[in-house]
């Protein structure tokens, strides 16, 4: 019965919502934690919890090791190195509205590899509404970008580069979980990609980070919401979409999350929209509708 809500408009609606609460959560775990290791912690508590979800209403393993092994493999592109990257790239400075402009090309990679990956065809209306939803992403975005100096910005050409691959990571996961993951029960599945996620983050963060994690009432509400909200939730719905609908179709809707991110930072932390900014928004929400129609 669960499954069959994903072809209904509110669950495409509940994923964006829930999803885009990650930029935010960002900017509340930054002071207390170093973000590799705020993700090791992350990790180790969805994947448990999914776990004890999957046996708790009796689950299994699945018995083909092919399918845990492609399991495990799409959870380090879809989580791992998607996460990893996203949140290193912010830790190290990549404005959150260039972060957010990056993931969002995501659609666009995804609408021109769907017809030769997957035999999906793009209508002219869908192509239409996808070009629509970037350009409105553009003008909603704008107002941050115009205030990127050119040495700040070749300062985190870096960070950049990994948010680009973080952006090609979660793409490619995308394919990755529509073409080898067919059945299963979903919360087994969300369990061994979080077990691939921790087999990419957990020796990252031990390199490249003092593994600093200080639990004061903002991080333990953060890591909380994390858990329960991004984890197990919006990502039990991500794997519904995928599963149900078209790829480029789910894909299109990473467009509606960089301006539900900037509502939520508004009401927040009070951070000002423009009216350049509602525009584009409005703009992106039209795209997304045009895009997503059957």
């Amino acid at each position: 019965m669960f499954e069959s809500l994903a072809s209904s408009v509110g669950v495409p609606a509940l994923f964006v919502l829930i999803w885009s609460t990650g930029w935010v959560v960002v900017l509340y775990v930054t002071p207390h934690a170093d973000p590799l290791t705020f993700l090791v912690v992350r990790f180790v508590l969805a994947g448990g919890l999914m776990a004890l979800i999957a046996w708790r209403f009796g689950a299994h393993l699945p018995r083909n090791p092919r399918y845990i092994a492609h399991a495990i493999g799409s959870g380090l592109f879809l989580h791992g190195f998607y996460l990893a990257g996203i949140w290193w790239a912010l830790g190290q400075g990549v404005p959150a509205g260039l972060s957010a402009l990056i993931a969002a090309l995501q659609p666009l990679m995804t609408a021109v590899a769907a017809p030769f990956l997957l035999d999906e065809r793009l209508s002219g209306p869908r192509i239409f509404g996808i070009a629509i939803g970037f350009a409105g992403l553009v003008v909603a975005l704008s107002p941050k970008l115009v205030g990127l100096d050119p040495g700040h910005l070749w300062a985190t050409l870096g960070p950049i580069l990994v948010n680009i691959v973080a952006m090609m990571s979660v793409t490619g996961g995308t394919f990755y979980q529509k073409a080898a993951l067919h059945g299963g029960d979903l919360r087994v599945t969300a369990a061994l990609q979080y077990l691939g996620a921790l087999i990419v983050v957990l020796p990252l963060a031990y390199f490249l980070e003092p593994m600093r994690l200080t639990w004061t009432l903002e991080t333990s509400l953060a890591m909380a919401w994390s858990v329960l909200g991004l984890s197990i939730g919006a990502i039990s719905l991500l794997l519904l979409l995928i599963r149900r609908g078209d790829v480029s179709r789910a894909a299109t809707l990473i467009y509606l999350v960089p301006p539900t991110a900037a509502l939520q930072a508004w009401l927040a932390k009070g951070v000002v929209m423009t009216p350049i900014q509602l525009a584009g928004m409005a703009i992106t929400i039209f795209g997304v509708a045009l895009a997503s129609r059957r």
